[in-house]
């Protein structure tokens, strides 16, 4: 009798597997393991924009003339949300924070561990951006809708096909060996550990923050939808679990895909939905970076005032959509506003990559796991 794992026990066996691996195996099986990674994210960077076209664009257009409509109300919901979870994590830590840094010891620069690099690797570099892909999808699935252009329709759908045979064939069943690798790497490098040892307090309180925001964002679409809140939530945790392991909004959107549709939302919705909200809403990201700002701001003595820090989580919630779908993209899109609006320079944007990196995994599983609360909303005004 064949026993057959379904996604989510083949995650966490991949996740216990890298944690005992990196402690055990030498330097050149982890490197073996590295290698795979990095040819698998050029494989992933170079589908994701195809991915966003092929879902999104037949999507605004099987929605047909409410699409610009639903588009709009998708964009605000994503970006108000993203924007109340910053000043939630602003609040909690302007009330936590001072007491915890005023105990802690003296920070000075913290320097990135040293990665294990692959053995070889190929550059696959994307047709699109992502924001192009983005673009693209819109404008060609809005005119789909309102020109009932059934030819060019009929392109996509089977560009559609084409897109999710790859998602099933290849990366579904290679992400649990990915997650392999990148906990590996991590275990053995030590990178994450000594990160977390220093800031173990501050980490705690986010930890417990996206918690919070995922409760708020499930009981909001609960009382909307008028269903049990708790098991829609529940319905997410493979998605919330990928996320925790790829540490991607993108590389996660088939299992954030299909939780959504186990909750019930129509295919077309969350064919819209989620690879758009995996780009545009970033709650848990911009919580994750407005508390690591904060704690810079403290250990180092620079203004923190709550208007200031509006401004910038209002700059952030909009910049981190510049982000590519890949991990630690959001920081990278986020050290333009942390320059601008709150004077950090090299040092302490280099304290905050370290800190975003160490909880990449927490703010993206919140990120998606989002996705799905807000692909509930949209769903019931579609209807």
């Amino acid at each position: 009798m064949k026993l057959h794992l379904g996604l989510l026990p083949r995650i966490v066996v991949a996740i216990i597997l890298g944690i005992i691996g990196g402690n055990i195996l030498s330097e050149s099986w982890v490197r073996v393991f590295v290698t795979f990674n990095a040819l698998f994210s050029q494989f992933l960077g170079f589908m994701i924009p195809l991915l966003i076209v092929g879902l999104v664009t037949p999507a605004i257009a099987d929605i047909g003339r409410g699409a610009g409509r639903l588009l709009l109300i998708t964009v605000i919901i994503a970006y108000v949300d993203t924007v109340v979870a910053g000043l939630l994590s602003y609040g909690t830590g302007s009330w936590l924070f001072p007491t915890m840094v005023a105990n802690a010891p003296e920070v000075g620069e913290m320097h990135k561990a040293a990665e294990l690099s692959p053995y070889f690797t190929i550059t696959i570099p994307p047709i699109l951006d992502v924001m192009a892909a983005l673009v693209f999808s819109f404008v060609v699935g809005l005119t789909i809708a309102y020109a009932s252009l059934s030819s060019l329709k009929g392109v996509f759908s089977d560009f559609r096909t084409t897109v999710e045979l790859v998602i099933a064939k290849v990366i579904i069943p290679l992400l649990p060996l990915y997650i392999l690798g990148i906990f590996l790497n991590m275990t053995f490098t030590g990178e994450a550990y000594r990160i977390l040892l220093v800031f173990a307090q501050i980490i705690v309180v986010i930890f417990i923050l996206h918690i919070l925001i995922l409760v708020y964002q499930f009981f909001l679409a609960g009382l909307f939808v008028r269903r049990n809140p708790f098991r829609l939530l529940l319905n997410m945790f493979p998605a919330y679990m990928t996320a925790l392991g790829t540490s991607s909004s993108a590389a996660t959107i088939p299992v954030t895909l299909r939780s959504t549709l186990k909750n019930g939302v129509g295919e077309g919705v969350a064919g819209f939905v989620i690879p758009l909200c995996a780009t545009i809403h970033m709650s848990g990201s911009c919580m994750k970076i407005s508390a690591c700002a904060l704690t810079v701001c403290l250990l180092e003595g620079m203004p923190h005032d709550p208007l200031l820090f509006l401004n910038f989580i209002l700059m952030l919630s909009i910049m981190m959509v510049a982000g590519p779908g890949v991990p630690g993209g959001a920081v990278m899109a986020a050290l333009a506003p942390l320059g601008s609006i709150l004077g950090f320079g090299a040092d302490e944007q280099a304290l905050i990559i370290a800190l975003y990196i160490a909880m990449d995994s927490f703010g993206t599983a919140c990120n998606v796991t989002g996705d799905g609360a807000i692909a509930l909303v949209i769903n019931k005004i579609a209807r």
